[in-house]
């Protein structure tokens, strides 16, 4: 089968690659993601690899000096590769390898090898297809796992044993589930069951490597596919217990709850049919984290989740840091969405003061819009009518937000006083009085005792510090 390169916006650094590779008396194809995702016409690359059976390094310089003598080679001679950027693409080089795997390792040893011994090594037949840039076949699809029919069946199949495939690099059970994910492929039966076999393995994996997969899996267009996957294979408790926890229905004296873990899958996909935001996609996985160690049966009420968003919170922390996530501005955001996640179905009511409104738009800050965004996917009901209700109570809510906001200015808030402020009016020093002073301002703000306002909070102040003790200066 000829694959027509002519039509490529890439034909010119093909047809050179040819010359380079004749040249240097090597052979040279395309590999990989780029060859599948030009069969299945999907989207414009970001990275092109080739291999050659001899130096991929020295391919890669050669290349590059035709190219321009001035660019830069990046070389990583452990790995036998080398690359450069041309034309907003990452150009990879790499010699034609054999691997084989110590148990307690997915770094294998490495000797030179054929292409053949290089497709073998690859992780699924729809990655182990090749292109010929050699003269004599230029465009031949070197093809001998039949991964043109798999990817024409939508099959994740690995070319040797999948046992053995999945055993020697773990993190290729995690890479399966992201190709089924991000493809909506199936993976074929015997390599599902495989994963199931040699789930323990992503142990030896680090988990920088498996959060890599696992953020593509969260940015797929319907994330619980991948997940259900995961479940489905024992992969996910080890990467996340706590959301495994959330499985299961119990029920007391005839009272059920609902399924917390399909609950939360569902959330997932309906928050990522709005956002490519990837951390709101988090706090949509993590928001009812807490439920499981809050679950609680009280007689005459039924079960309850007591302060399970609080809880929630303070275990992102831990999960972040258990899988080496960001443990900055990333975590602090997906806390704050956990914590506020429930907030806004109590300001569902009539009856709901303009204080309680404040102290959200207070707590929500730039985040409030992000936060509804959550709050409308969470809603999950199969009742049109009951979710056409919620809907619209969210959106009663966000209107009266917008117009206790328009007059006090509570978000982002700032205190109408300073400390500097403060100290000049009783020439104190810095110290505790301060800091009570500015708290009880924001504090009457909040409940609307005064408003937003310079004047108001000096006069505030003034009133407020006699029972401190203190005396305006004179």
């Amino acid at each position: 089968m000829i694959i027509n390169l002519t039509q490529s916006k890439n034909f010119r650094l093909f047809k050179l690659a040819s010359e380079v590779a004749s040249e240097n008396g090597q052979s040279i194809y395309i590999v990989g993601g780029f060859v599948r995702d030009l069969l299945l016409r999907r989207g414009q690359p970001t990275d092109i690899d080739f291999v050659t059976e001899g130096s991929g390094i020295a391919l890669a310089k050669a290349l590059a000096n035709k190219i321009n003598p001035n660019l830069k080679v990046s070389v990583f001679k452990n790995y036998g590769t080398a690359m450069f950027k041309y034309n907003g693409l990452e150009i990879e080089f790499v010699g034609a390898r054999k691997e084989s795997y110590a148990e307690n390792s997915r770094k294998p040893s490495v000797e030179n090898g054929t292409l053949d011994d290089d497709q073998k090594r690859r992780d699924f037949t729809i990655n182990a297809l090749a292109i010929s840039l050699n003269k004599e076949n230029f465009g031949e699809l070197v093809d001998p796992f039949n991964g043109i029919e798999d990817l024409k069946k939508k099959i994740l199949r690995t070319p040797l044993d999948p046992v053995q495939t999945y055993s020697d690099d773990p993190l290729r059970m995690m890479r399966a589930v992201r190709f089924a994910a991000t493809l909506n492929f199936k993976i074929e039966k015997s390599s599902l069951e495989a994963i199931k076999t040699e789930s323990q393995r992503l142990k030896i994996v680090s988990m920088e490597r498996i959060m890599v997969e696992f953020n593509k899996i969260m940015m797929s267009a319907k994330p619980s596919l991948g997940l259900r996957i995961l479940e489905e294979t024992s992969l996910l408790p080890l990467i996340i217990p706590e959301l495994t926890a959330l499985r299961g229905i119990q029920e007391v004296e005839g009272q059920t709850h609902k399924d917390n873990y399909w609950h939360t899958l569902e959330v997932v996909d309906n928050i990522s049919q709005n956002t490519d935001n990837l951390w709101l996609r988090w706090a949509a996985l993590l928001h009812d984290i807490g439920k499981a160690p809050t679950k609680k049966f009280v007689e005459g009420t039924g079960w309850t989740f007591h302060g399970h968003e609080f809880l929630g919170s303070k275990m992102v922390k831990s999960i972040f840091h258990r899988l080496k996530l960001p443990l900055g501005a990333d975590m602090k955001y997906v806390q704050k969405l956990v914590k506020l996640s429930s907030r806004p179905i109590a300001l569902i009511d009539d009856g709901t003061s303009d204080a309680a409104l404040r102290r959200l738009l207070f707590d929500a800050g730039d985040d409030l819009e992000d936060l509804f965004i959550l709050n409308k996917a969470d809603i999950t009901t199969k009742n049109s009518s009951k979710q056409e209700k919620f809907k619209k109570n969210f959106e009663y809510v966000a209107q009266k937000i917008r117009e206790v906001e328009e007059k006090d200015h509570i978000r982002n808030f700032q205190p109408p006083i300073s400390g500097e402020e403060i100290m000049k009016l009783f020439n104190i020093k810095p110290g505790r009085e301060i800091g009570i002073l500015k708290e009880k301002v924001k504090e009457a703000i909040l409940e609307g005792e005064i408003e937003n306002d310079p004047v108001q909070a000096r006069n505030f102040v003034i009133n407020e510090a006699k029972s401190l003790g203190l005396i305006l200066a004179e």
